[in-house]
């Protein structure tokens, strides 16, 4: 499993996640990202060509070296600064307390080990005028396929790098101290356990207030 996890799976992410969907989606949103970026699970880097001229930089985070080596690739003709952490967005990142205008989340909180510490981490360093843009697949709204959902995760857990088939994406947001400024729900084509969508944008709940989570 390690030979895999460490040299198969970063190519088999890379390719699922090169499809028409997906990118219809990064078309959709990602172009509303501005100034210090945050991009938590920046991957393979698909989304680096949808950001627009109003980023200055981006800051991407993973653990996985071999899917930074390929973001690596995907740098050389931007325009803007691209710098890399390698590490889980679960531990303290190296960011300075609402120093952040935009955090970018695209198919990563499935399969952070624990969420909740990551989402404390954005509202640490977002802005409070800052907002989260997100694009993640979760738990669906129809019965019969989230029993579905819950049966499949122990075993796509295994294959697919810690992914879950059955987050609630917005109570994970909502429950971590954000807002909707927009929410929209689709299932996306393909099997339906695997495309129930999330995608929309967030902010923090408390304007110009002390942030949960605060290191200061």
């Amino acid at each position: 499993m390690a030979v895999y996890a460490k040299y198969v799976l970063p190519r088999i992410i890379d390719l699922a996640m090169k499809n028409k969907e997906t990118a219809r989606l990064r078309a959709a949103w990602i172009p509303r990202a501005y100034g210090e970026v945050l991009e938590i699970g920046i991957g393979s880097g698909l989304n680096l060509p949808f950001y627009p001229m109003e980023v200055r930089r981006v800051c991407g985070v993973d653990p996985s070296a071999e899917l930074q080596a390929m973001a690596r690739r995907r740098v050389k003709e931007l325009r803007f600064r691209v710098d890399f952490l390698r590490q889980s967005a679960e531990d303290p990142l190296p960011v300075e307390d609402g120093s952040i205008d935009t955090v970018v989340i695209t198919w990563t909180l499935c399969s952070i080990p624990d969420p909740s510490k990551a989402l404390c981490q954005i509202q640490r360093v977002l802005k409070p005028t800052g907002r989260v843009i997100f694009l993640e697949h979760g738990r669906a709204s129809d019965p019969r396929i989230m029993a579905w959902q819950d049966r499949l995760t122990p075993v796509w857990r295994r294959i697919g790098g810690g992914c879950h088939l059955n987050r609630k994406i917005d109570d994970l947001l909502s429950g971590a101290g954000f807002q909707f400024r927009e929410l929209k729900t689709e299932y996306l084509p393909g099997p339906r356990a695997l495309a129930y969508t999330y995608q929309g944008i967030a902010e923090l709940l408390m304007h110009g207030q002390a942030k949960p989570g605060s290191m200061s």
